[in-house]
């Protein structure tokens, strides 16, 4: 038997308060369909982009980690790890890898949603993200942001 496919939705922001402190949490709704032999990314409005088109955009070394990186943070808001070193443990990787992939879930939300829409600058990648330290600031990643563009 089949699950039950929920329909997708608008990005949802979720509060909780624990020990006195306040938790936010962003759920993304992205899902990755394949069609043939190629994969597709189905928007939240449930348009489906063409494969060509998606496979000349989406970036999904980037898109994968970004998804990793955000699934990790989960688990450490929920307290099901400690650490990203745990993390690292349980997926067989290197503590660094994990560190490094955390990073992107301090990206700006516009930055996210151009990423997901595979409308960042061609030469942002996940190689770029790795070698080069991000801001932690939005408007700071913002003026980065901008130099790909010049």
């Amino acid at each position: 038997m089949k699950p039950k496919i929920q329909p997708l939705g608008a990005a949802i922001a979720c509060e909780r308060r624990d020990g006195g402190q306040v938790k936010l949490s962003t759920f993304i709704p992205l899902k990755i369909r394949k069609r043939g032999a190629s994969k597709v990314v189905v928007r939240p409005d449930g348009a489906v982009e063409s494969p060509s088109k998606v496979a000349t955009q989406i970036d999904q070394p980037l898109l994968v980690a970004l998804t990793r990186a955000f699934y990790w943070q989960h688990l450490l808001d929920e307290g099901v790890v400690a650490s990203g070193s745990e993390i690292a443990r349980r997926e067989g990787l290197h503590h660094s890898t994990v560190n490094e992939l955390l990073r992107l879930t301090l990206l700006e939300p516009a930055i996210i949603q151009a990423i997901l829409a595979g409308q960042q600058p061609r030469c942002m990648s996940l190689l770029w993200f790795q070698r080069n330290p991000l801001p932690t600031d939005w408007v700071a990643q913002r003026e980065v942001l901008s130099r790909f563009d010049a």
